[in-house]
């Protein structure tokens, strides 16, 4: 299919899935990103769902090259419609933080409406997403994050901020939900405060310390058609806001990509202008 627009995560270059296979064997030289926005351009035999200029979005294999590129070969289940009113650079700003915040929240984490959670990173690509979707589904959110970032973070509908520079951690009190995008100290402090059946779940690795009477979850986002969708339809509703940042051309990638500066949203590198 044909790129129109790439999303990119600064840690692909640490994962393994970036340089080998899956036999462990050398893939480099290797293209970077797995979210994307385009048009496909070519069906497999016996692929069903798709047609040859469908406008779509979705998340690439992990062992395979991504997305910042002009064309990218993509499995057709990874993909899901992007309506004609929804901008690719928007797009390929979704897959990632949006599947990520609603597999954490909804199909993990298990949450049901009158729930307390508490979203570390709210600012963030992932973190932005859990406030507003576990906001509209009617939990009462807790977000963390710099103290530059209470404005922000109030204002995608989170009840209470707290500032993991000056504020008790432990003042917050018992929640039903802790989604954690941080890691080490927050991850382990923040396991006294899950109430008894609730859960943490994390995607910074296995937790060191677990709720006593909670279930810890520790996920890999996966690519999902019907939830990446749903995402798609918030955001063209207006219920969920995308977090970009950051738009470049493909010759200004490299320079995007390597900020010099903390960025508050993503960068999307914009492959194609398909107006």
């Amino acid at each position: 299919m044909q790129v129109h627009a790439a999303g990119y995560v600064p840690t692909e270059v640490e994962w393994p899935s970036t340089w080998k296979d899956r036999a462990g064997r050398d893939r480099t030289p290797s293209i970077l990103g797995h979210e994307l926005a385009g048009v496909v351009t070519a069906l497999g035999y016996g692929t069903t769902g798709l047609s040859v200029g469908q406008r779509v979005v979705g998340l690439t294999d992990w062992h395979r090259d991504g997305t910042l590129a002009e064309y990218v070969a993509v499995e057709a289940r990874n993909l899901a419609p992007l309506p004609g009113d929804v901008e690719p650079t928007v797009g390929a700003s979704l897959p990632i933080s949006g599947l990520t915040a609603w597999q954490g929240l909804f199909q993990h984490g298990r949450l049901e409406a009158g729930r307390t959670v508490l979203a570390h990173g709210a600012a963030g690509a992932v973190g932005n997403a859990v406030v507003q979707l576990a906001r509209e589904a009617g939990a009462y959110v807790i977000g963390t994050g710099r103290a530059a970032d209470r404005a922000k973070v109030l204002d995608l509908g989170a009840a209470e901020f707290l500032d993991l520079g000056s504020d008790a951690l432990e003042d917050v009190g018992g929640v039903d939900l802790v989604f954690d995008v941080i890691g080490g100290d927050v991850q382990r402090r923040s396991a006294r405060l899950v109430r008894p059946g609730g859960a943490r779940v994390t995607v910074v690795g296995p937790a060191e310390a677990r709720p006593a009477d909670g279930r810890t979850v520790d996920f890999v986002v996966e690519s999902d058609r019907a939830q990446l969708g749903e995402i798609v339809q918030r955001v063209r509703d207006g219920r969920l806001r995308a977090n970009v940042d950051t738009v470049a051309p493909l010759d200004d990638a490299v320079a995007a990509l390597n900020p010099t500066e903390r960025r508050h949203g993503k960068t999307i590198i914009s492959v194609r202008d398909d107006r």
